[in-house]
């Protein structure tokens, strides 16, 4: 069955199809994609113009090896940590340390997920962005003029003892495993933490005991949302995207991918996808990090490429502070010669913003610029 060319009679119909998702339409059977998934040529993946313009390498990022953090080495692994928010916004961690089956239980659930009649799938799904459960298509479907090739299930994590029984109850074992899985990411998010806060002068590891509680109990307690991606096969991949070009809102990322390349950074001007490395996290900056950091460390565009024959899951983990807090740049790091960048913000303001515009790469981070 093709949606490529409909009459009007047959449009309303269509637009609840796409509201049921990606995989909704791929299950019917779809040849060509929709209009309603075809990107502007300036916007498509092999378009030559401007920031669309794609290199055919792969980009190798710097990669953080988590087990130094722990170790006598650390002073040197915090330097590159450093280096990698600066310059690249981007890298890899690996050692570690979340036990495979973990990470296998997490991806299998996921997958489960995503082939459960659509009828299952359907309970979850809203429009409410601040739904602890959430299960949608497209970037916001509220507001995109175009869709993008992705479904999505977003779980919000603590407290857990509130938003556990909202969980879906299917698969079996899914809620048992994203348990797991966010506790070992959440671990992994407050480590990296504390590293960065090293990085940036604010914290003292020698002394991280006395000073936990000046800078650290917020990160400590703060959000946490899993994110699980879908991108179904696609049929024309060069027509559209799996996410279009954006920042993430938090303080950090922590990316699990499968095998299937997909993801693209801008990188020097152009966009080059990351390799996936094996037993790795990709973890960026977010615009929340931005924001405390006044700009030294940059929360870069990335956006997600689909492929003609391999459906790819991804699954992010993302932190900020609590929702309630206000983000805004560390006082320690004002003075003079640096002056505040960017305004106060919360998550309300993040999620008003989502909720009344299309998003578009790195606009709600604009929003918030002084200078």
């Amino acid at each position: 069955m093709s949606l490529a060319v409909v009459t009007n009679g047959e449009k309303e119909s269509i637009e609840s199809e796409f509201q049921k998702g990606v995989k909704h339409l791929c299950e019917r059977g779809i040849t060509r994609i929709p209009s309603k998934y075809i990107l502007p040529v300036p916007d498509q993946p092999n378009s030559g113009n401007g920031t669309s313009k794609a290199s055919n390498t792969n980009l190798k990022l710097p990669i953080i090896d988590f087990a130094k953090l722990r170790g006598s080495n650390r002073s040197h692994t915090v330097n590159s940590l450093r280096k990698a928010c600066q310059e690249y916004g981007f890298f890899q961690l690996v050692n570690h340390d979340i036990p495979r089956d973990v990470i296998e239980n997490m991806v299998n659930v996921s997958k489960m997920f995503f082939e459960l009649p659509f009828e299952e799938r359907s309970k979850y799904m809203s429009t409410d962005m601040r739904s602890p459960v959430r299960y949608g298509t497209s970037f916001n479907q509220n507001k995109d003029a175009v869709f993008c090739w992705r479904d999505f299930l977003k779980l919000s994590c603590p407290p857990l003892s509130d938003v556990l029984p909202l969980w879906p109850s299917s698969p079996m074992d899914l809620r048992q495993a994203v348990i797991n899985y966010s506790k070992n990411t959440k671990f992994l998010y407050l480590m990296l933490t504390e590293a960065i806060l090293e990085s940036l002068g604010l914290v003292d590891i020698t002394n991280i005991e006395k000073e936990y509680d000046d800078e650290l109990r917020e990160f400590k307690d703060g959000s946490q949302l899993i994110v699980v991606n879908c991108y179904p096969a696609c049929p024309e991949p060069e027509l559209t995207l799996g996410l279009p070009p954006h920042s993430d809102y938090g303080l950090l990322t922590l990316l699990l991918q499968d095998e299937v390349q997909g993801l693209q950074i801008q990188h020097e001007g152009r966009w080059v996808t990351v390799e996936p490395l094996p037993d790795s996290l990709v973890v960026n900056v977010g615009d929340h990090l931005e924001i405390f950091s006044n700009g030294r460390y940059k929360s870069v565009l990335h956006r997600v490429l689909v492929n003609p024959s391999k459906s790819r899951i991804s699954v992010a983990s993302l932190h900020s502070l609590p929702f309630n807090s206000v983000v805004q740049p560390s006082r320690k790091l004002i003075d003079e010669d640096n002056p505040k960048r960017y305004i106060d913000t919360d998550f309300a303001s993040f999620l008003d913003y989502n909720s009344s515009c299309e998003p578009k790469r790195k606009s709600f981070l604009e929003s918030r610029k002084l200078i």
